[in-house]
C-alpha cells in the first residue's frame, strides 16, 4: 500500500513492525527500533564512530537530529492519511555527553496539534533514565489543496 494512503499511525506502524522499510535517516542515525501510540513515540538510537566530531566525541548534531526525528514521528502519528510535515523550529539543550556505542531512548509526545501547527517535546535518555538532552519542535502541517 502507498504511504500517501496511510495515516501517520499507521505509515509508523508499518515501519515499527517491519512491514514497511524505515526511513534512510534510521540507518544513517543509528535508529534501532520505533514504538509508538498515538502521539507519543519512542526511538531506540545508538551513536558510532560515523556521529564523532573533531575531538572524537558525539556530534551535538546527533542528539539534535534523533531530537527532530522523534518529533517529528510523533506529530506524524496524529494525522491523517495523505497530510505531511516539515519542522519549522528546533529548539535542544543538551545536558551531558551522548556516549558513544551505547543503546539510549528518545522519546517525544505531542503538546500541541492544530490544523496547521503540531509542537512536540522530547529528551534523549540512557536506558537508566539519565537525560542527557531535550528538545522541541514545531511542525508545519502540509495538507493537501
Amino acid at each position: 500500500m502507498n504511504a500517501a494512503q496511510l495515516s501517520g499511525y499507521e505509515h509508523l506502524l508499518g515501519i515499527a513492525e517491519g512491514a514497511i522499510a524505515p526511513p534512510s535517516i534510521f540507518a544513517t542515525m543509528g535508529m534501532l527500533k520505533l514504538e509508538l501510540v498515538a502521539g507519543t513515540v519512542k526511538i531506540h538510537c545508538k551513536a558510532s564512530d560515523q556521529h564523532c566530531n573533531p575531538m572524537g566525541g558525539v556530534h551535538g548534531g546527533f542528539a539534535a537530529t534523533v531530537i527532530d526525528s522523534v518529533t517529528g514521528c510523533a506529530v506524524h502519528s496524529l494525522l491523517e492519511a495523505g497530510v505531511g510535515y516539515g519542522t519549522v523550529d528546533l529548539s535542544v539543550k543538551m545536558m551531558r555527553p551522548v556516549p558513544l556505542g551505547e543503546v539510549l531512548i528518545a522519546e517525544a509526545k505531542v503538546t500541541h496539534l492544530s490544523w496547521a501547527i503540531g509542537i512536540a517535546e522530547a529528551t534523549v535518555r540512557r536506558t537508566d533514565g539519565t537525560l542527557l538532552a531535550s528538545g522541541s519542535a514545531t511542525c508545519y502541517i502540509k495538507r493537501p489543496n
